[in-house]
């Protein structure tokens, strides 16, 4: 299993932390120290549509209205922080976010 996300940001400790305590192997990956390669950026956003970018990050606020109109995929490669987290990538299955839905499939 491969956790994409940073390694500031609290949700994605929360999310490695309590799938390691549930039995998994995590792989974790910094998408700022290690950013998402052209075919990564286009896969995420094939699963998750325009919900892949965080437009409620501080990061997203400090961006001027013409950066705001770039499609997801230019927006993840200038500002790899503007990627809503953590990705999680558990065999075939890409999923986004660490809500319940997310914690009962992989922990239950």
């Amino acid at each position: 299993m491969i956790l994409y996300g940073l390694s500031s940001c609290d949700t994605c400790r929360a999310a490695q932390k309590a799938l390691r305590a549930g039995g998994q192997a995590v792989t974790f990956r910094d998408v700022r120290a290690d950013p998402l390669t052209d075919a990564e950026r286009a896969e995420f956003v094939t699963a998750f549509g325009d919900a892949i970018v965080n437009r409620s990050s501080t990061t997203w606020r400090g961006l001027g209205a013409e950066a705001r109109t770039l499609p997801p995929e230019a927006l993840l490669a200038a500002h790899p922080t503007l990627m809503k987290r953590p990705v999680i990538r558990a065999g075939s299955r890409l999923l986004l976010g660490w809500k319940n839905d997310v914690q009962r499939l992989l922990l239950e």
